[in-house]
C-alpha cells in the first residue's frame, strides 16, 4: 500500500512540476489558452455569421440578369421584372452569349429564340436558354430562383390555357406533394454548427501539443533528459507524469473552447434563420463532460509519436501531421451521414463527434452509449499510457 501511494505520490510530483513549469512557457500558453480556445471560436462565428448576412441579403437582392432580345418576349419580361429581376437588354446569338458568361461580362443571361412567339401562340414547347457558369457555386442560388421564375410562368400559360378551353386546371396536376419539415429551431442550427465537433476536439489536442512534445524530444535537445532519468522517480512514473500534465492543459483547453463557442454562437444571429443554437451552461458542460477523456488518449499519443523523434523540431514536424489523424472519422461521420450507435462509441474521437452533434440537436443520449464512450476512450489512453511508459524505459531514448 505504501509503495503505491509512493508510487503516485512521485507522478504527482511530476505532474506538479510539469504543469506549473508550462505555465511559465509562451509557446505553451499560446496554444492551450489563446489560439485554439479563443481564436477557433472567434473565426468560426466570424465565417459563419459572414455566411449568415450574405445568404440574407442574397434573398432580398434583386437578381441582376441579362436578357438578349427581350423583344420576343414582352409578357415574360413583365412577369421577371415584377418578382425582382433586374433585366439588362442585349442582342448576343448562342456563341456570343456563351462567351459573355465564361469571360463573367454578365453572370446569368436569358435568351429568348426568333421562334418562341410562333411556338408558343401554336401551343408547342417555346424554349428559353439560360446561360449560367455552374462552377462559380455563389451564383448557383441566383441561377436557381431564375429557372425557377421561367417554370412558374410557364405552369401559369398553361393554366391559362386549360381555362380558355373550359377544362379545370387542377385536372393537370394528379398529385400534390405537401412538405412536411419535422426538424426544429435546435437542430436545423446543427447545418451551421457542423464544423464545430471538429474544432473543439483539433483544438484540445493543440492545447497539449507542446508538453508532449517537451516531454521526450525537449528535454533530449536541452540535455536534461539524462540527468532527469537519475532520479530515483522511476522512468515510467516520469512519463506518466508528464503526460497527466499534457492532459490537465487539454482539458483547459477544451473547457475554455467549448466556453468560447457558446459565448460567440450568441451573436451569430441564427434566430433570422428560424434556428437556435443549443449551447447553454448545461450543453457545454455535457460537451465538455464528454469530450474529457479524450485528454488522456490525446496526451499519452502525442507522446508516444514525440518518443521517436531526436529534436524538438523534428517531433513538431511530426506532430504537426499526425495530429490531424485522429481526426479523420469525423470526416467520414459528415460524408456518410453516421448517426450515433453503440457500435460506434467504442470509436474515439467519432464517438465524441457523435456526441456533441445529438447535444447541439437537444437529443436524448442513451446512458449506454455514453457509458461506452466514456469508458473506451479512457481504456484507450490507459493503454497507450502504458505504451509511453515502456519506451521510456528504453535505453535507446536518450540518443
Amino acid at each position: 500500500m505504501s509503495q503505491q501511494l509512493g508510487r503516485w505520490r512521485g507522478i504527482f510530483t511530476v505532474f506538479k512540476k510539469e504543469f506549473f513549469e508550462n505555465l511559465r512557457d509562451r509557446r505553451t500558453l499560446l496554444s492551450a489558452l489563446l489560439i485554439g480556445p479563443v481564436f477557433g471560436p472567434l473565426l468560426f462565428a466570424g465565417l459563419t455569421q459572414f455566411s449568415v448576412k450574405q445568404s440574407d441579403a442574397a434573398s432580398d437582392k434583386p437578381v441582376a440578369v441579362a436578357i438578349s432580345h427581350p423583344e420576343r418576349a414582352p409578357n415574360l419580361v413583365d412577369w421577371l421584372g415584377a418578382r425582382g429581376i433586374e433585366m439588362t437588354p442585349i442582342a448576343l446569338d448562342d456563341r456570343a452569349a456563351r462567351d459573355a458568361v465564361f469571360k463573367r461580362e454578365h453572370k446569368i443571361i436569358v435568351a429568348i429564340p426568333a421562334d418562341f412567339g410562333a411556338r408558343l401562340a401554336g401551343t408547342q414547347p417555346a424554349p428559353i436558354l439560360v446561360y449560367s457558369d455552374g462552377s462559380r457555386a455563389f451564383e448557383a442560388r441566383a441561377v436557381a430562383r431564375v429557372k425557377s421564375l421561367v417554370m412558374q410562368y410557364g405552369q401559369q400559360v398553361a393554366q391559362l390555357r386549360l381555362l380558355a378551353r373550359g377544362v379545370d386546371p387542377l385536372v393537370g396536376v394528379p398529385l400534390a406533394v405537401q412538405d412536411i419539415d419535422v426538424s426544429t429551431p435546435t437542430t436545423r442550427s446543427v447545418l451551421l454548427l457542423s464544423m464545430l465537433s471538429y474544432i473543439v476536439l483539433l483544438s484540445m489536442l493543440v492545447g497539449g501539443l507542446y508538453l508532449a512534445i517537451d516531454a521526450t524530444a525537449g528535454e533530449r535537445e536541452r540535455g536534461s533528459l539524462e540527468p532527469l532519468l537519475t532520479t530515483p522517480v522511476p522512468r515510467a512514473n516520469l512519463i506518466y507524469g508528464k503526460i497527466l500534465a499534457s492532459a490537465a492543459y487539454m482539458l483547459l483547453s477544451l473547457i475554455l473552447t467549448v466556453t468560447a463557442f457558446a459565448i460567440a454562437v450568441r451573436f451569430i444571429g441564427l434566430e433570422r434563420f428560424g434556428m437556435s443554437a443549443n449551447l447553454g451552461p448545461t450543453a457545454a458542460a455535457a460537451m465538455i463532460a464528454c469530450c474529457a477523456p479524450i485528454a488522456l488518449l490525446g496526451a499519452a499519443f502525442l507522446t508516444i509519436i514525440a518518443a521517436f523523434a531526436k529534436s524538438y523540431r523534428e517531433a513538431q514536424s511530426y506532430l504537426s501531421f499526425v495530429i490531424a489523424v485522429p481526426t479523420l472519422p469525423l470526416v467520414f461521420a459528415g460524408m456518410l451521414g453516421l448517426v450515433a450507435t453503440t457500435a460506434l462509441m467504442f470509436v474515439p474521437f467519432l464517438s465524441q463527434h457523435l456526441l456533441i452533434t445529438s447535444i447541439l440537436r437537444a437529443e436524448p443520449i442513451a446512458t449506454v452509449q455514453l457509458l461506452a464512450s466514456v469508458l473506451s476512450t479512457l481504456g484507450f489512453g490507459v493503454v497507450l499510457a502504458w505504451i509511453a511508459g515502456r519506451l521510456y524505459n528504453r535505453e535507446g531514448l536518450l540518443g
